[in-house]
């Protein structure tokens, strides 16, 4: 089984802010579209235009309709990737190696070429972040776009994960949350940031900000008639929808 190594210093992950995501999935298809083609084997998909399509994805999107006691209900839009957990069950079961947390900044990989596919990791992870490809019969999952973050090819700009660079809503932001006086750890802070089923024990380095209560709408007054004396592009316009097939006689 693989050993985890000492907490590390630095600990780069993601804040994903719920009350700002709108269910767009943007994050899902440039992570799709990023890993496909630059990272590992390709992240295939099975029957994508028959009837009964599958496929490998790092990131989903989930929604739920939920009813806080003293507010209207809310549609909450829930992205879900590798939460790259400080105490992550799925490295310790892993019987070949290929599961792997790096001490230099805690992101938790997979070598591909070490794993046989047997699904222990996928077992093991509370999060159902992992998933097995069907094509190329080994595990995957987010791995914060490692190819991306240090490549210093790429401009400043775009050294950050794909799915961060995508978001249209600016609600993923990605940093290092080991360091307290990071953007994404004051925000984490301000925000009342938390972890994902914290009791676990699995210390999730990814946080979530939770979404703020939404104000009670208050209804529209009725609109008053316009037009009573027949004059005007208001009594022209009621006469001419009125014309219509379907229209008021």
């Amino acid at each position: 089984m693989t050993q985890l190594p000492p907490p590390s210093a630095k600990k780069l992950g993601l804040v994903i802010d719920l009350d700002t995501c709108v269910g767009c999935h943007a994050c899902v298809i440039s992570c799709k579209g990023w890993n496909t083609e630059n990272y590992g084997a390709p992240l295939s998909d099975q029957d994508p235009y028959g009837g009964d399509p599958s496929g490998t994805f790092l990131n989903r999107v989930h929604s739920f309709e939920v009813q806080p006691e003293e507010a209207p209900a809310q549609l909450i839009h829930f992205p879900k990737s590798c939460l790259h957990c400080e105490d992550a069950p799925c490295v310790t079961v892993c019987p070949t190696g290929a599961s792997y947390k790096r001490v230099e900044d805690g992101i938790v990989l997979v070598n591909e070429s070490d794993c046989i596919g047997c699904g222990l990791c996928a077992w093991a992870c509370p999060y159902g972040a992992r998933e097995l490809d069907a094509d190329a019969g080994v595990m995957k999952k987010c791995t914060l776009c490692v190819d991306r973050i240090y490549n210093e090819n790429l401009p400043e700009e775009d050294r950050e994960p794909a799915c961060v660079r995508t978001c249209p809503a600016g609600a993923r932001h990605f940093g290092d949350l080991g360091d307290e006086d990071s953007d994404v750890s004051k925000l984490v802070a301000e925000r009342g940031g938390f972890d994902l089923m914290p009791e676990l024990g699995t210390k999730p380095v990814n946080k979530y900000l939770p979404p703020r209560p939404k104000d009670v709408a208050t209804p529209c007054a009725p609109l008053e008639t316009v037009a009573e004396d027949g004059q005007g592009f208001a009594a022209w316009l009621d006469r001419a929808l009125s014309a219509l097939p379907g229209g008021k006689s």
